[in-house]
């Protein structure tokens, strides 16, 4: 699994406005809800796509059933979905949203090396096993119950104690 530095990550994040979530969910209590909340919040405009929730709407945006809906350009996949589906998905990113898609995020415990190396040949960057909004709120230093940061948060999960 690559370690990420923080420049790529920064610059990967800076470079996504309008992200393509796969897997979007309007239940509040699911962690793609959270994430796209948190990045909206942050002048990110997200696209969501659920095929189970196809015509709903969450945070402004008709949700999509799949990438080849998207009718603007798309500067990051976020993949909440298992790694079993990523293959297909970043597939379907290099057929509808080239040119222009920047790069392929894959959250926790998604990593799919075959769909990366792939996705990789086509000039995009790549992270797996991560989450943006993590990632985010760490590099920003917005961790911490009132802003301030602990320096004890991390975007790699700890090991089972």
């Amino acid at each position: 699994m690559p370690d990420y530095s923080d420049d790529f990550l920064r610059r990967v994040l800076k470079d996504a406005q309008v992200i393509a979530m796969v897997g979007a969910s309007t239940n509040p209590v699911r962690a793609s809800y959270f994430v796209a909340s948190y990045l909206s919040a942050r002048g990110r405009r997200i696209i969501p796509i659920n095929p189970a929730q196809a015509g709903e709407e969450l945070f402004g945006e008709t949700i999509l059933s799949d990438l080849s809906q998207i009718d603007t350009a798309v500067d990051m996949v976020d993949i909440f979905r298992r790694s079993e589906h990523v293959q297909q998905i970043v597939e379907d990113a290099l057929t509808h949203l080239m040119p222009g898609l920047k790069s392929v995020w894959m959250q926790f415990n998604v990593v799919h090396e075959g769909a990366a190396a792939k996705a990789e040949a086509a000039g995009l960057d790549v992270v797996m096993d991560r989450c943006p909004k993590v990632e985010y709120a760490r590099l920003m230093r917005e961790i911490g119950a009132v802003g301030v940061p602990s320096g004890i948060i991390s975007s790699r999960l700890t090991p089972k104690i």
